[in-house]
């Protein structure tokens, strides 16, 4: 499998980043790790090995990023506002260094993929539906989507609100949003097992404004047997892989 460590000056977070690709054509993923995680994580835990047939199949090219989690939402030193500034400049880094370097590398133009699993699902999701014009694609497995689960009400504070994916999909009227929603191939699993009541409740309510407008994301409950854990991830992505393969 071809593999290569990259990395990367980013100006809007003040520091080099690295980033890891796995494979060498095929459409680009760009994967966000768990709570804190490093851009080592998801093939440290077997998520790039799970995925091998279809990466050495020149299907698919996966680019694992870097987090500042410990900076943003996880900083229990800050405000919830704060928290959502540190994301905003991760997000900077995200559409105006880290896209425009993948698509350096792979000549690929085209819009990408998003997955992550745990906060790595929010991220996917929430960059997803932030920018539909850059992604067309997420595959979310046992997300949070509602921010209170960091710090609880954040008030009427716009800037944590736009990052909050089970609560601004609601008022998203924008039909440019919209029909980029219903064109897309969204996924977002989770299991009934240990540790998944963190995310049910806003699993469901973006479930739930999805069916209100008419998005066809695919919601996909597991059992009460999969827990919040990798060796379930390692299962569950390649199976929905195999699925966004058959769109092609």
């Amino acid at each position: 499998m071809y593999m290569e460590q990259l990395s990367h000056w980013s100006g809007e977070l003040g520091r080099e980043m690295p980033v890891n690709r796995y494979g060498h054509s095929g459409m680009p993923i760009v994967v966000f790790p768990s709570s804190g995680g490093s851009h080592v994580e998801y093939s440290d835990f077997g998520m790039i090995d799970a995925c091998h047939d279809f990466i050495e199949s020149g299907q698919f090219q996966f680019f694992t990023l870097a987090s500042i989690d410990s900076e943003s939402w996880l900083d229990d030193g800050k405000s919830p506002h704060d928290r959502a500034k540190a994301h905003e400049a991760y997000d900077r880094y995200l559409i105006s260094e880290a896209v425009p370097l993948i698509k350096h590398q792979t000549g690929w133009f085209d819009p990408m993929m998003t997955t992550g699993c745990s906060m790595g699902a929010y991220h996917a999701v929430n960059f997803f539906l932030r920018h539909p014009d850059v992604f067309q694609t997420t595959i979310a497995l046992s997300g949070v989507y509602d921010v209170r689960f960091f710090f609880g009400e954040y008030g009427n504070d716009p800037l944590v609100y736009e990052n909050s994916p089970s609560d601004y999909i609601w008022n998203q009227h924008d039909g440019w949003f919209i029909d980029r929603y219903r064109s897309a191939n969204i996924i977002v699993c989770t299991g009934l097992g240990d540790w998944e009541q963190d995310g049910l409740p806003s699993y469901f309510t973006l479930k739930k404004a999805c069916a209100e407008k008419q998005i066809p994301a695919w919601f996909d409950e597991w059992g009460d047997d999969v827990a919040h854990d990798w060796v379930w991830w390692r299962r569950q992505m390649p199976y929905y892989l195999g699925k966004v393969a058959e769109s092609f």
